[in-house]
């Protein structure tokens, strides 16, 4: 990658910005342009955000712009689209957000991008395919936050919960972003102990993990019925993903990545940790899944699968 860190933002939405605003308080990147349907949001966006550069300990330049903005830059952000609604699942969005995702993605294609493009609008499995295909790039390059903000929830309510901090807590939700989502109890672990061995020794009730979970599994519902969306955490969320690629961790992360025979599937998008660095997904990392879980993943990629058919077919991808 070149010297410089350039990432271009197409959506100007809440999910957009507080992805911008997290960016500017922990730095990381040289340069971000803002782009949005409506030109003169993502001037007034860029306005407000470099007013505040004095008080701000990390400086960037920040500007709005058009697609040719993506040809140098080295991620492309997308969280374009519809915003989900009360009662709405995520799947739901499909039929609109399909078609604005395949324009958004022949723009940036033809802008000559070649870097890497993270997608974070919804139904984020779905639309990642189909950036994948419209693009025509290696697989690595098109990752889609997925269960990234999940595994997050995961992570957090379990440390409130038997105390122990979310840093030592490895717990990752596997699936579709969405209701058919799953977490793998077996492979959960507190620090070097699995989650049911310190179940066994602390004498905790896995109903209560279970409880945890389905509140992960609800967590955007409840979110969008008190103030309408989220944004916070999935701010926050691809702030980690973008400076894990250009700090070229190699960490491992629970994103939406394209399965070439992994978990006993293919040709689909789907959260499953994966090791993240500079070229973009280095490789999805394959748990060892019990038969419960693996007919839970099975589930959950036929809900996609079947979703990806009347995609393909609306949009004309072969």
């Amino acid at each position: 990658m070149k010297e410089s860190r350039k990432v271009v933002l197409i959506g100007t939405g809440m999910v957009g910005m507080s992805m911008a605003y997290s960016l500017m308080n922990t730095g990381g990147i040289d340069e971000l342009v803002l782009i949005d349907i409506d030109e003169e949001k993502a001037k007034g966006e860029a306005m407000d955000l470099n007013h505040g550069i004095p008080y701000s300990t990390n400086k960037m330049k920040i500007k709005s712009g058009s697609y040719q903005e993506c040809r140098d830059s080295d991620i492309v952000v997308i969280c374009a689209g519809a915003n989900q609604k009360e009662g709405q699942t995520r799947l739901e969005l499909t039929k609109i957000n399909t078609k604005i995702i395949k324009d958004i993605a022949l723009k940036v294609k033809g802008s000559g991008f070649d870097g890497i493009v993270i997608v974070a609008s919804n139904p984020v499995d779905i639309l990642s395919y189909v950036v994948y295909k419209v693009m025509d790039i290696d697989k690595s390059k098109v990752i889609g936050t997925g269960t990234l903000l999940d595994t997050a929830r995961m992570g957090y309510l379990l440390s409130e919960y038997i105390g122990v901090s979310s840093d030592d807590i490895e717990a990752y939700i596997l699936g579709e972003h969405g209701d058919s989502s799953f977490i793998s109890w077996t492979n959960t672990y507190v620090g070097c102990k699995t989650l049911l061995e310190y179940v066994d020794e602390k004498n905790l009730d896995m109903n209560d993990l279970n409880e945890i979970y389905d509140d992960v599994r609800n967590a955007a519902y409840e979110i969008i019925e008190r103030k309408k969306a989220t944004y916070y955490g999935i701010g926050l969320s691809l702030n980690k993903l973008i400076n894990s690629i250009f700090n070229d961790t190699n960490k491992i992360l629970c994103v939406s990545a394209y399965l070439d025979h992994e978990y006993k599937h293919k040709d689909i998008y789907m959260g499953v940790p994966c090791v993240i660095n500079r070229e973009g997904i280095k490789e999805v990392i394959q748990l060892p899944l019990n038969g419960v879980d693996q007919g839970k993943f099975d589930d959950s990629y036929e809900i996609l699968r079947k979703l990806k058919v009347e995609v393909k077919k609306d949009l004309g991808l072969s």
